[in-house]
């Protein structure tokens, strides 16, 4: 099988090479590889002692940099590596001030690639969020004598775990990996089904990250000016479904007002060719003003601030749940007190259901659904708010996964 994986390693590679004559975000992610090495030799020394964190992408980020804030308190003279799969992931990430000493993308998954990143420090402590596993890397890593956990794992059950073929990885994790801390209590259950049995319950660390935000300062130029104290909704990584909707709902209800920070600023020039008086964030920074107080529709056209604004709103309309894309982030929005409305497809989110059972969020078969329940949603002040204080004690309600996570990798580091 091992055979078989450095089979698919190399497909993958070459997959990514010829996608990359045509798509960006491919063809970035394989010249950020090449550079990989280059970044943690220019970091670190070889007798470096490193706290590593690898997070598929931005989410995964979010998810584990409560743990990776804690530990680096508790190893001051550690130096910090995060490392990224997705392009999306690594640039929101190297624009922002964080506590890492290095940030990359992680090399391919092969003996050779692997061997050389890692030559360059010592890693003390590897953790990955959720779910991403790579054969060599952990190989490589339990030479080492690295300590290796997996943080808010999720299991399911069409995961190749669970299938006969994926036998022969399970063996590995239980060999690698020291300690499971999954988020939820069927997944602890589903991992101990398959002999995973170093793993417990912690909790979803999102929901660490996401108290912190109410702490922060979320300010954001313009905004205030723009919302005139009308009901606001704020759409979130949205999407052609999430833009279908807005477009009924402007329509129906010029009071209100609504402000999109797309999933992708691709998407940019689709808004605006829908809502043709729109205004871009870029222009009011650019003019210093806020030019037009009656504008109905803000574009936000730049990344980083979408949890500050979901401070500003009435209600969250979160994209990617109208389609197989997968549910963004509700939690962000769920922190600020407002009620937060999705699609239905959220099978990996385990919190959508928990939401919807608070009455703090609504899921809808598609827009048109939601759009018709939002045209009475929107007049009902009384329903805003209470649905808005049912999302605030939800997210209050969880407990401090990031203190459970770190508690037990300290006890296992020291023993």
């Amino acid at each position: 099988m091992k055979f078989i994986y450095n089979i698919f390693i190399r497909f993958l590679i070459s997959a990514m090479k010829i996608g990359a004559i045509f798509n960006y975000k491919l063809k970035k992610g394989l010249a950020g590889r090449r550079q990989s090495c280059e970044i943690v030799k220019s970091k670190f020394s070889p007798d470096d002692q490193v706290i590593w964190m690898h997070a598929a992408s931005l989410g995964e980020y979010e998810q584990g940099l409560p743990v990776l804030e804690k530990l680096k308190a508790k190893f001051p003279n550690h130096k910090i590596l995060i490392t990224f799969f997705s392009p999306s992931g690594y640039d929101n990430v190297i624009k922002k001030k964080t506590i890492a000493d290095a940030i990359c993308f992680l090399p391919f998954d092969t003996e050779v690639w692997v061997r050389e990143f890692t030559s360059n420090f010592k890693t003390d402590i590897f953790f990955t969020v959720k779910y991403e596993y790579w054969y060599h890397l952990l190989n490589d890593l339990k030479s080492q004598g690295t300590k290796i956990f997996v943080v808010s794992a999720l299991f399911y059950e069409t995961q190749i775990f669970f299938k006969a073929y994926g036998k022969w990885f399970v063996n590995k994790l239980k060999k690698d990996i020291d300690w499971f801390f999954h988020q939820t209590k069927h997944s602890t259950a589903l991992a101990k089904e398959i002999g995973l049995v170093k793993s417990s319950t912690a909790g979803d660390t999102r929901f660490d990250r996401v108290k912190q935000l109410r702490t922060a300062d979320n300010f954001v130029k313009y905004i205030e000016e723009f919302k005139q104290n009308k009901y606001t909704l704020i759409f979130g990584s949205s999407w052609e479904s999430e833009e279908r909707l807005a477009e009924i709902i402007a329509t129906k209800n010029k009071e209100v007002k609504l402000i999109f920070a797309p999933h992708d600023l691709k998407r940019v020039e689709r808004l605006q060719n829908i809502f043709s008086n729109a205004i871009l964030y870029s222009e009011l920074e650019k003019a210093g003003v806020f030019p037009d107080a009656n504008s109905q529709i803000l574009i936000i056209d730049c990344i980083g601030l979408l949890s500050k604004i979901y401070s500003y709103g009435n209600v969250a309309i979160v994209g990617g749940g109208f389609h197989s894309k997968g549910l963004h982030n509700i939690l962000e929005a769920a922190t600020f007190g407002i009620p937060v409305f999705f699609g239905n497809h959220y099978t990996k989110n385990p919190e959508a259901d928990e939401l919807i059972a608070r009455n703090g969020g609504k899921s809808f078969e598609d827009e048109f659904f939601a759009a018709a329940y939002l045209a009475g949603f929107v007049r009902d002040d009384g329903a805003t708010k209470k649905m808005g204080r049912n999302a605030l004690e939800f997210i209050d309600s969880q407990p401090n996964a990031s203190d459970v996570v770190v508690s037990q990798i300290l006890k296992m580091h020291q023993g």
